[in-house]
């Protein structure tokens, strides 16, 4: 029995407790999986996601070991390697997501036939050891989100010639990318983001033919993007070179990479126009081009309203100093204009940011009639429901959790050239998100200040309880301050800037349970994921 065992497989199905010892007595094994039990103690292969914690055990007994998996599990210490001497058909190795600290072991380069390393989030330090090149076997390498250091030699690289995944995102790699990365003919995705590198892109990169991923952002990159020739990458489907320093102008090789579906440009120094030929990417669904220094918003607009598949669209800070059009041959599920009327029809806006701008005219009362700014009654007679509305929000590794929890909340149209009155029907607004898919409750605030706004403060503001910060100094407001409710927690610095306004008078309205959530920022953006502004286009 013991010569027979080559595999054993038992991955969910509840099992407790510990593993028996004898089982390292199993020479002939080669695959064990008892991946999402509820194991207890120590065992190195194929027990992803169970509560496995200490130092990993040295079980060298395992000369038909060909896989080992232990990622997502709480093992300290060095990065095993015994494998490499005692299994010579050791190809895969996945010890991702733990807690393994220490160097990279030089053993590791005498796994001949290893293929597969992902040792990524963990606590790894130094450098890539030389020794890890003569693995030439390898096809995956990734150690992404460690502490790892160093520059990317490129004449120990093209050694690795069978790698199609290079993973080194989230460390702390230094200096250009290797002219010679040309010569990894195989390689399908580079992943360097978050990182310390600098120097311009290789032009050679536009001959890896295989490549699909290219994530480069959160670097110091410069230089022009025109040095690298996309029209031969016709395999590429996402393209990242966001927060770098990037300058010039979109190439149009980008537009013939025909599967593309993401490319994010954002926060560079690129400028010009937005070319007609952005239309040509039909399986774009991701553009971020935020943060740069585009120009002719109104032909920007007309172009990607083509771009049926977009979603997020990120083109905030640019256009600076421009007029936005109000065409309404502009698709009315991609709100642009300054604040039209129609913008009640956009069933699905929840965040909308306008502010540091020089828009003029009027605050349109269509503004409140928007359906996510209907109080939880009306939304729950409407035929909007949450999954409509879902957003992932990552937490950890790899688990999505579909909530709004993340989501801030507030209403500003701060620093424009509004005029005319503040709109009664704002203080209708009762919820902003219905409670059936998101249970906010952030206090946030509501900034009207610093325009050209007359007109007196609505009684009503005093039924959104939940308004924790309000500033309307700098207009031509003028009557009664009101007091009562919220009223009482603002400071005088709320109003200053508008001689019209008298002393307060008490006043309490009814009350309405509020969840308050509009913003209006940076040029014209809808919807925030994480850390971003971003514009959600739902199509429908």
């Amino acid at each position: 029995m013991d010569g027979a065992v080559e595999a054993v497989s038992l991955p969910s199905k509840r099992l407790e407790g510990s593993v028996s010892p004898s089982l390292g007595g199993l020479a002939s094994l080669s695959r064990l999986n008892l991946s999402g039990n509820s194991l207890s103690g120590a065992l190195p292969w194929e027990i992803m996601s169970n509560s496995f914690t200490g130092q990993f055990p040295l079980w060298e007994t395992m000369q038909s070991l060909a896989v080992l998996n232990a990622s997502r599990n709480s093992f300290t210490g060095l990065l095993p390697s015994f494998f490499c001497a005692s299994a010579p058909s050791f190809a895969v190795l996945d010890v991702s997501y733990n807690h393994f600290s220490g160097g990279i072991p030089p053993e590791l380069g005498s796994c001949s036939v290893l293929r597969v390393l992902k040792a990524g989030q963990n606590n790894l330090t130094g450098n890539l050891p030389d020794e890890l090149f003569t693995a030439t076997a390898l096809e995956y390498l990734s150690f992404h989100d460690n502490y790892l250091q160093g520059v990317l030699d490129g004449a120990r690289l093209i050694k690795l010639s069978n790698l199609a995944v290079l993973d080194l995102g989230g460390n702390n790699f230094s200096g250009d990318i290797p002219d010679s990365i040309c010569r990894l003919k195989r390689l399908k995705e580079l992943r360097l983001d978050r990182n310390n590198m600098t120097g311009e892109l290789p032009s050679t990169m536009g001959s890896c033919i295989e490549l699909t991923t290219i994530n480069l952002k959160n670097n110091y990159f410069t230089g022009d993007l025109h040095k690298v020739n996309f029209s031969i990458l016709s395999n590429l489907r996402t393209l990242d070179v966001s927060w770098n320093s990037l300058s010039g102008t979109i190439p149009d090789s980008v537009y013939l990479c025909r599967n593309l579906t993401r490319l994010g440009l954002s926060f560079n120094n690129l400028h010009g126009q937005i070319s007609l030929r952005i239309g040509e990417l039909k399986s774009l669904a991701s553009l971020s081009l935020a943060e740069n220094s585009f120009s002719n918003i109104t032909n920007a607009l007309h172009i990607l309203q083509s771009s049926r598949n977009l979603n997020p669209l990120l083109i905030g800070g640019n256009f600076r100093s421009e007029e936005i059009p109000d065409d309404q041959i502009i698709d009315e599920a991609c709100p642009f204009g300054p604040i039209p009327v129609w913008i009640s029809t956009l069933n699905f806006l929840f965040y909308l940011d306008l502010s540091n701008n020089t828009l003029t005219g009027e605050i349109p009362a269509a503004l409140m009639d928007m359906p996510m700014l209907q109080s939880d009654e009306e939304i729950a007679s409407s035929s909007l429901i949450a999954r409509d509305l879902e957003l992932p929000v990552y937490n950890g590794p790899t688990p999505r959790y579909w909530t709004f929890s993340a989501f801030a909340a507030f209403m500003d149209l701060g620093k424009n050239y509004f005029t005319g009155e503040i709109p009664l029907e704002i203080g209708q607004l009762k919820a902003l998100i219905p409670q059936t898919i998101g249970n906010l409750r952030n206090l946030e605030w509501l900034d009207l200040s610093n325009n050209h706004l007359s007109g007196t403060i609505p009684y009503a503001l005093n039924n959104l309880h939940f308004l924790s910060e309000f500033n309307i100094s700098n207009n031509d407001i003028e009557g009664l301050i009101p007091t009562g409710g919220q009223f009482d927690t603002f400071t005088n610095s709320s109003f200053v800037g508008n001689p019209k306004l008298s002393h307060r008078v008490s006043t309490r309205q009814g009350s309405y349970k509020v969840i308050f959530a509009i913003s209006f920022g940076v040029f014209f953006v809808i919807g925030m994921l994480l850390d971003q502004l971003f514009l959600v286009r739902i199509i429908g």
